[in-house]
């Protein structure tokens, strides 16, 4: 394209010429005035000339601004009457992102239980060995309104995962279900997002517990182990849920489910959840209500309905550190009385250094099993009557997306529920009998993401 200031260049130039030119010629030989008679005096511009030379100069300087402020219109936009396309750029957000992460860790116990196991633990329950703990691959989208989510995982911590999964026959002509069929998917959901108010989102699947301020991923934690608060409450449930943005920090999510830790369901009744949750860039809180039947058909305690309360805060104090509470309370009234449990975990994280974290946890967990002359409750997490631990995590980043931490935890139960020494029953056809009421380990570990 032509440059518009060159195009006015020869109109000034001319216009300048003409000027001077008729200076000149009206200026007399002997620099005297000059005479209006000469013949010289009719090769002057007429001041007409020189006003209209002014005028096309004025009207060449509007152009050269409108082109300038406005984009060139190219054949293709002048015969379309659209306007020409933005071209993308690298910070534009994709609708489909992929990710994943792997998580590794070497574990002793202080117990040395013969059986190689530390047990009510979680995901880091082996003794003395190299565990590859999961390996995940994550996909994505929100793409025009449709969102979803698939994560696929293998490795040791999946048997865990699942380890409540009810376990469902099958038939000539279906096939039965049970933790075998689902532990190489941790969540899977698809839904759409309506403009109803500040975003309506609709979503069904199977999705991670929007129970507590844990998360299965080890990177997404302050500490590698996860507290007695998590791995006691439910990890995941099927069903369908409905978000909506109230403000810019407020939300609220309703949620209808199969229950606690079940794919498919075993029993006939559905749960319910509802939760309130305010975040800003520093200070995040979660309000929510858990309620349904979740044990199985026919079991002695009959079609009792277990309320759940729950809540976390998490603030960032100051640039150096983080702070957590967590909150968890609820009540069975069943044919033996009323079980409850009350529990709570608190959590600081220290930033010494740019890539070098430390972060504390202390957490305890207290059961009541309801008993009446009619028997006893079966327990809803525990075998014995509370739980507690303390742990201690250095966390090394020398990479936004690599973690080596090296952990130091202290489990203590009301109860001989953990192993240590020489371990009675071999696991198979004679279950391994607990003979420790604490157990110490240290674990190191090692995680990266994508």
């Amino acid at each position: 394209m032509r440059s518009p200031s060159l195009c006015i260049l020869p109109a000034v130039f001319a216009a300048s010429v003409l000027t001077l030119g008729s200076l000149a010629h009206a200026q007399a030989p002997d620099g005297g005035t000059p005479d209006p008679d000469s013949s010289v005096a009719a090769d002057a511009p007429t001041q007409a000339q020189l006003d209209d030379l002014l005028a096309r100069v004025r009207e060449l300087e509007a152009e050269r601004g409108a082109r300038t402020a406005a984009p060139e219109v190219t054949p293709a936009t002048a015969d379309t009457g659209t306007a020409p396309a933005i071209p993308a750029t690298d910070t534009a957000p994709s609708p489909f992102r992929l990710g994943g992460y792997a998580e590794a860790l070497y574990q002793w116990n202080f117990n040395n239980p013969s059986n190689g196991i530390t047990n009510f633990r979680g995901f880091d329950n082996r003794h003395n060995t190299f565990t590859l703990s999961n390996v995940a691959l994550d996909a994505a989208w929100d793409y025009q309104g449709l969102v979803g989510r698939l994560t696929l995982q293998v490795g040791h911590t999946p048997s865990t995962y699942y380890l409540s999964e009810p376990s469902a026959p099958g038939a000539s002509g279906a096939n039965a279900s049970d933790a075998e069929l689902w532990k190489y998917v941790q969540q899977a959901y698809a839904g759409y997002r309506f403009g109803v108010g500040g975003g309506l989102t609709v979503t069904a699947g199977l999705f991670l517990s929007p129970i507590g301020p844990e998360s299965i991923a080890v990177h997404d934690n302050w500490n590698w182990s996860r507290s007695n608060l998590f791995f006691g409450l439910p990890f995941y449930h099927t069903g369908v849920r409905a978000s909506c943005a109230l403000t810019d920090e407020w939300a609220v999510t309703l949620a209808g489910y199969n229950g606690w830790n079940s794919v498919v369901d075993n029993n006939d009744e559905k749960s319910i959840s509802a939760q309130l949750t305010y975040d800003r860039s520093d200070i995040a809180v979660s309000l929510l209500y858990f309620g349904g039947v979740e044990r199985p058909q026919g079991a002695p305690e009959g079609r009792a309905w277990r309320h759940l309360f729950d809540s976390h805060v998490t603030w960032q104090a100051t640039p150096w550190l983080s702070l957590r509470a967590h909150a968890n309370g609820g009540f069975e009234p069943n044919e033996f009385g009323v079980s409850a449990w009350a529990a709570g975990a608190l959590y600081a994280r220290f930033r010494v250094v740019a890539p070098l974290f430390f972060a504390v946890r202390g957490d305890v967990f207290y059961e009541h099993v309801a008993e009446n002359a009619a028997g006893r409750a079966a327990p809803i997490f525990w075998p014995a009557p509370w739980v507690s631990s303390g742990t201690a995590t250095v966390d090394f980043r020398p990479h936004e997306r690599v973690s080596f931490q090296l952990e130091y935890r202290h489990d203590h139960a009301g109860a001989d529920m953990y192993f240590g020494g020489n371990v009675a029953g071999d696991g198979g056809a004679t279950p391994f009998v607990a003979n420790r009421a604490s157990q110490d380990t240290l674990t190191i570990g090692a995680t990266t993401w994508f």
